[in-house]
């Protein structure tokens, strides 16, 4: 009987047991002083065919193509920053060349040499010593093609870091726009602070939590759905401007727009409105964009997107008529405003408040045709109970939403200072939970009392980390912003 063919994972195992029997340990500690490939890709681009440096230098990385060519084999190696041809041969590495040839793809090494243009025109690094530093077990993915498989390349995001540079792009891009988001607020004067994870009231959003439970106390606690009412509560104890960047948890549905886990930039700015916050969203977004992208102009779905400010402005009430149709003031009452909705196609809960009304059509007929920047403002108090009502007309709140990509990201007012009114709100949003609404909120008595003992003015933003890294990094699905997104355990 014919001997069964050796699969490439035994093949690898078997590299891996020979390597342990000549006692070298294939799992090294260390290699000091690797140069990032970038640079030195950049340093030597005027070389000319054929020629080659006089420095020695030190790269490290993984092993991402692998080819022989008589008596020479080529690796291309991969750091976080760039890839490099690495080029051996018998005459350089000698008694060593057949250990070079026993390289795999997917296996992490260093290696010692010149910089020298091939006679084809590649940079490449003239192999003089190497090192293995971590076998590779497994095969990786399909190196011309990438990792395609949508639920390996979230289940398994190293697999599609190493597989796909536009991933491992994508989240650089990430975490660059965090920097400069924290440069823009430092620079103006805010302070970045930290707020409770674990709450005893979640509050400052209309939401579904997760609840856990601390032992020691024999207390229900809950995972945090915002940030707001903390940061409200360092402006009574005299901070005039302070942000937040911090994990977000809410129980509800998963989709190319909502995880259950997502990052929020909230901010809050004394003695200013949602006026000055809107300018401060738009100065923010832009500066991102032009500080990480270099432009202004963003490729989004096939089309592109213009972030260069003034971005529209428009009232709720005419975007939801010209979209639907709907003139939401023509039906004061909630049964009235229900029958329109349904009568339109859109399934709602029949117990669903007149605000939660709103929203549903600002979300079914309005939201996916605000491609380009816009700023909703003028919202109903229903939809705000956070919010500062206007001066001339307090059945709306001063309140305004940024939308981009038919997304909205930012989520931002003017906040309510009063003690007995937020009070009264807190109230009916308390009764809207005992009558079965799961997302709306309690009665928070500590923040009560923290505004009265007074909050001096202010505006108050929500920036949604994620939803902008998707608009940055052309990405259909918030999956594509998040490293670990949340996914349903395999069976």
């Amino acid at each position: 009987m014919a001997d069964r063919p050796v699969s490439e994972a035994e093949e690898r195992r078997r590299k891996l047991d020979r390597l342990l029997e000549e006692g070298r340990s294939p799992y090294l500690n260390r290699f000091p002083g690797p140069e990032p490939v970038a640079p030195l890709l950049e340093r030597y681009e005027a070389f000319e065919n054929g020629q080659e440096g006089d420095q020695t230098h030190r790269v490290a990385g993984r092993v991402m193509i692998k080819r022989g060519h008589g008596k020479a084999t080529f690796l291309v190696l991969r750091d976080s920053t760039a890839r490099i041809q690495l080029y051996g041969n018998v005459d350089v590495l000698a008694g060593r060349y057949e250990e070079f040839t026993h390289l795999d793809m997917g296996d992490i090494i260093g290696a010692v040499g010149p910089v020298f243009r091939t006679r084809r025109g590649e940079l490449s690094i003239l192999v003089k010593d190497f090192v293995l530093l971590a076998k590779g077990l497994h095969t990786l993915p399909e190196k011309w093609h990438g990792l395609t498989d949508v639920e390996i390349r979230y289940r398994q995001r190293y697999l599609d870091l190493i597989a796909n540079d536009d991933v491992h792009r994508s989240f650089y891009i990430r975490s660059r726009v965090l920097t400069a988001l924290r440069r823009f607020m430092d620079e103006r004067g805010f302070i970045e602070v930290e707020t409770p994870i674990l709450q005893t009231i979640p509050g400052g959003a209309t939401a579904r939590s997760f609840e856990s439970h601390h032992n020691a106390l024999d207390l229900k606690l809950y995972m945090r759905i915002a940030l707001e009412l903390h940061l409200k509560r360092l402006l009574v104890g005299g901070f005039d401007k302070v942000y937040e960047i911090g994990r977000i948890f809410r129980n509800e549905g998963i989709s190319t727009k909502h995880n259950p886990e997502f990052t929020m930039m909230e901010s809050q700015q004394a003695y200013a409105d949602y006026k000055d916050v809107m300018e401060m969203i738009e100065q923010l977004v832009t500066f991102i964009a032009q500080d990480v992208l270099g432009t202004l102009k963003v490729p989004w779905k096939g089309e592109d997107l213009d972030l260069t400010p003034p971005w529209r402005r428009a009232t709720l009430r005419d975007l939801i008529k010209e979209h639907s149709g709907v003139d939401f003031v023509d039906f004061p009452e909630r049964e009235a405003l229900l029958a329109k909705v349904r009568e339109l196609g859109v399934e709602v809960d029949a117990n669903a408040s007149w605000g939660k009304l709103v929203d549903e059509l600002l979300s079914n007929f309005v939201e996916p045709k605000l491609i380009q920047p816009t700023f909703i403002v003028d919202y109903p108090l229903d939809l705000s109970p956070l919010a500062r009502p206007k001066d001339e007309d307090p059945t709306l709140v001063e309140r305004f939403e940024g939308f981009i990509g038919g997304m909205e990201i930012s989520n931002c007012f003017s906040e309510l200072t009063d003690p007995l009114d937020q009070r009264r709100r807190f109230e009916e949003q308390a009764a809207q939970r005992e009558a079965g609404d799961e997302e709306a909120g309690y009665v928070d008595e500590d923040f009560l009392t923290a505004l009265e003992y007074g909050m001096p003015p202010s505006g108050g933003s929500g920036l949604g980390i994620d939803r902008l890294c998707m608009i940055l990094t052309d990405s259909p699905s918030i999956r594509d912003a998040i490293l670990f997104p949340l996914l349903r355990p395999e069976r």
